[in-house]
């Protein structure tokens, strides 16, 4: 039986640990007849620890740490914009015109050229990102340095794009761009998903992603409604210049943050790392049982002489069966991301002509109409992800995905290029808003966590950027075929989306481990062992009882499901 007031030091030893942590074993009736409650858990350290450290969500300190992941978070706000704004700009004749760029006739850009702005130089922009992301975020200045070079770079590419005289300058702007999102996508999630509590990393994480990337993505979508009406460059110009905002605010503000207490410890600052757990995660109890246990599990999991100390060392990612389960999971949502359909998002105005939306203006509305349905759905989600679980919601949304597509397909292909059926084309355009919401359910708070929580600490930051690399190759891809495609083949081109979801949701049902419930550290068991899958479904039943003001854990024997 084992004590969750007991306090361990972060110099304890491994093997005192372990052995505190032995529970004993007793049956359910016993346990039930003593008063314990009984509990279906994944992790029996981390139950007992939540039992013992109770946090309130009001809190001066809570409040302080939702107010410090809102700056981190502004990192998401720059994507979202760089996601929808040139969706939106791209869209408008007055931006295709004074660019020379085909789709005026379209409903939005297509072909060569608005492949070469989408996919190529916005891709390359981010594959070089990648290789800057990783020592920049594992480095002396850690993630905050990460977070306020990226957001730096943003800011030049921001101010490049407004002020665009031609071509050149939107392409040189949407290469500087990409290099800088990529950044930030490394750093940001890193740092938000070591600074939160392990009890609301999911929801915390996922809420405050949504709110902020959405938030870009609407106010973008929405300003650009209006600005269309203007025949001037402003019309496309003022939509650009919103990109400076949230980047200029994470420039401002990262170094007042705290760092990541898992920086801390593998640069050898354990103290400082105790200070932050206890005063965010513990109630400034540095003997808290939460803050022990976490603090425990980084010192087992970080080796003070790991890749990540060498800023060109990527082997850690593939050189054990453990390193490259992870690195496979990782990549899986990097593309499946990308290639679930959600491509076609650059170009909805097209998809709208397609569907038989003739006005600008209606089709700009509906581009910013799918943005509040896909927020509803990434915040539903959200509120789901600690309880459905990370694996029931990535393999029925994609599936719920390549439903929706088909419809799409079907309808546009009977309805669009005719006004006979009026109702058809609007039952396609219904099923793009239900596509933008299912996939938002699952893949927009499932891009946030999967990836950080499935990376082992020592990698995360590395692991981050190949994840970058990941979703720039798939981006480039999509981004660049997809223009083209739309020009040559219409509607067509969407059935290219179907059969890959299909082959995705194959992938995910064989391979994909479940996260939810675990320690980013106790993780490392589940990847080690013979079925990862598994392991992760795996549950027991423990016994939580209080005596003495100590609170005590019991395994109940025979309840492994």
């Amino acid at each position: 039986m084992s004590s969750a007031k007991e306090a361990h030091s972060p110099q304890s030893s491994s093997s005192d640990e372990k052995h505190d942590n032995d529970h004993h074993v007793v049956p359910t009736a016993v346990a039930e007849k003593e008063g314990a409650k009984v509990l279906e858990v994944k992790n029996a350290d981390l139950a007992v620890a939540l039992t013992s450290t109770s946090l309130d969500p009001l809190s001066w300190a809570s409040i302080q740490l939702y107010l410090i992941l809102v700056v981190a978070f502004m990192g998401s706000m720059s994507n979202g914009f760089d996601g929808q704004v040139m969706g939106a700009v791209n869209g408008m004749n007055q931006y295709l015109n004074y660019f020379g760029i085909s789709g005026t006739d379209a409903g939005g850009g297509v072909g060569t050229a608005t492949a070469l702005i989408f996919g190529i130089v916005t891709a390359v922009g981010s594959i070089v990102g990648v290789l800057l992301a990783g020592p920049l975020t594992d480095g002396r200045l850690g993630r905050r340095g990460g977070m306020f070079t990226g957001a730096m770079i943003i800011l030049v590419g921001a101010i490049v794009i407004t002020t665009a005289r031609d071509r050149s300058y939107l392409l040189a702007g949407r290469f500087v761009l990409g290099l800088g999102v990529s950044i930030t996508a490394t750093a940001c999630p890193s740092y938000v998903v070591e600074m939160a509590p392990p009890q609301w990393r999911g929801r915390l994480t996922g809420l405050i992603y949504i709110a902020f990337y959405y938030a870009g993505s609407m106010l973008c979508t929405g300003i650009s409604i209006a600005t269309a009406r203007l025949s001037s460059t402003t019309s496309w110009r003022a939509p650009l210049a919103i990109q400076i905002v949230p980047a200029g605010i994470l420039v401002t503000f990262v170094w007042f943050l705290p760092e990541s207490p898992r920086w801390y410890v593998s640069a050898g600052k354990t103290d400082k790392a105790a200070e932050v757990l206890a005063k965010y995660h513990g109630n400034g109890d540095v003997n808290a049982p939460l803050v022990q246990l976490e603090l425990r599990e980084f010192e087992e999991s970080i080796k003070l002489d790991a890749s990540d100390k060498r800023w060109w060392d990527y082997s850690e990612l593939v050189n054990t069966a453990n390193a490259r389960y992870r690195t496979l999971m990782m990549l899986m949502m990097g593309f499946f991301g990308q290639w679930s359909g959600n491509g076609l998002g650059y170009f909805l105005t097209v998809l709208f002509k397609n569907a038989g939306v003739e006005s600008q203006e209606r089709r700009l509305v509906l581009n910013f109409v799918n943005t509040i349905v896909s927020a509803i759905g990434a915040s539903i989600g959200t509120s789901l992800c600690d309880t459905v679980g990370r694996r029931t919601m990535w393999f029925w949304g994609t599936f719920a995905s390549a439903s929706t597509l088909i419809i799409v397909t079907v309808c546009t292909a009977l309805f669009g290029e005719n006004d006979a059926n009026p109702a058809g084309a609007n039952a396609a355009i219904a099923f793009i808003f239900l596509f933008g919401f299912v996939f938002s359910f699952a893949y927009t708070p499932l891009q946030a966590l999967v990836p950080t929580e499935c990376l082992a600490n020592n990698t995360r930051a590395k692991g981050m950027a190949m994840y970058s690399l990941a979703v720039s190759c798939a981006g480039l891809v999509g981004n660049y075929a997809g223009p083209i495609a739309l020009q040559n083949i219409g509607w067509k081109y969407y059935i290219v989306y179907v059969c890959w979801d299909i082959f995705e949701c194959t992938m995910i049902w064989f391979f994909a481990v479940e996260t939810r419930g675990r320690t980013l550290e106790e993780l490392n068991d589940i990847f080690e062992s013979p079925n990862p899958v598994k392991a992760s479904l795996a549950k027991k039943k423990i016994a939580v009882m209080e005596k003495g003001g100590q609170v005590e854990v019991m395994d109940v024997e025979n309840e492994v499901v």
